[in-house]
């Protein structure tokens, strides 16, 4: 049996939009959805989609939704997805044919913009259409996914322990301890999700604040760690220059040129914002101020 378990936080909206692209294709599944603090708990759009069940958890912070989902779930197989995705008619589907294969423990998916006008994109669509949700590099070079769209078995679960708090880029830190244990995530293209862009500049920063702060505290752990980070804080900030060609030749990016060039302006500014965040880093003794800027209020 399949689990899917879906944290919330204040997005009734696209929660029920959640729901209704995914009820269709969820026979034999088990579908939770679990409130994380809301102001209200969105038991009316859950009520509008029988058979899934609704929990608190009020812990802040979706890996701890995500765990007491796990803990009321089932499955033998776990699904995690995020309130504000879409997933493709096909997502179950690829899960399933994804985890067939009894040597796959973890698999994780493609996640494009959900663009709201296709035909007249925002520039943080373009720049994110690109930049936002690159899991195929995460997987294949960083190994780690994005807990919005990943699966894994229940054994699995169990061995690599739960999510992470709200003070850690939760996805990475699973990801890293699977590949501690020698568990790696398998790439799972057909197992696609859209992910709405976020709306504004000051949305694209919170989540850059969480996770410069997650890598500063993992470089000082290690030895010249300190000195690494100058480096990679020149590169992040020379990095829109040396990623032009890429966008120039992206095929995910809507809009033609004009799309194009909304990308690169974008990334040029966050770039540069992530620069400078970084330096002041440096004379730092972690970077616990920026992660608590993630939180919507």
């Amino acid at each position: 049996m399949l689990s899917v378990i879906i944290p919330h936080f204040n997005q009734p909206d696209l929660l029920d939009r959640c729901l209704t692209a995914l009820m269709p294709q969820a026979r034999g599944a088990e579908v939770i959805v679990v409130d994380n603090g809301s102001t209200t708990m969105p038991e009316a759009v859950v009520a509008r989609h029988p058979g899934v069940r609704l929990a608190r958890e009020t812990t802040q912070g979706p890996g701890p939704a995500r765990n007491h989902g796990v803990a009321l779930s089932s499955g033998d197989l776990l699904a995690f997805l995020d309130a504000d995705c879409v997933a493709d008619p096909g997502w179950i589907a690829a899960i399933r044919t994804g985890l067939a294969d009894p040597a796959v423990q973890v698999i994780g998916g493609d996640v494009q913009i959900h663009y709201a006008d296709p035909s007249r994109p925002t520039a943080i669509e373009c720049f994110e259409a690109e930049f936002g949700y690159r899991m195929e590099h995460y997987i294949r070079r960083e190994h780690f996914t994005g807990t919005g769209n990943l699966a894994m078995r229940r054994t699995t679960f169990d061995r690599v322990g739960g999510f992470a708090g709200i003070g850690v880029a939760e996805d990475r830190d699973w990801g890293q301890r699977a590949r501690a244990l020698g568990i790696p995530i398998a790439w799972a293209p057909d197992m696609r999700v859209y992910h709405p862009a976020r709306e504004s500049f000051a949305e694209l920063t919170r989540k850059w604040d969480r996770h410069t702060a997650h890598d500063f505290g993992l470089y000082i752990a290690e030895p010249l760690g300190r000195v690494r980070w100058v480096g990679r804080t020149l590169a992040v900030a020379g990095s829109p220059i040396a990623h032009a060609p890429r966008v120039l030749r992206s095929r995910r990016i809507r809009g033609g040129a004009r799309g194009r060039l909304l990308a690169l302006a974008v990334l040029a500014r966050i770039r540069l914002y992530r620069a400078r965040l970084m330096v002041p880093l440096l004379f730092a003794r972690d970077g616990s101020d920026l992660s608590a800027r993630w939180r919507k209020d």
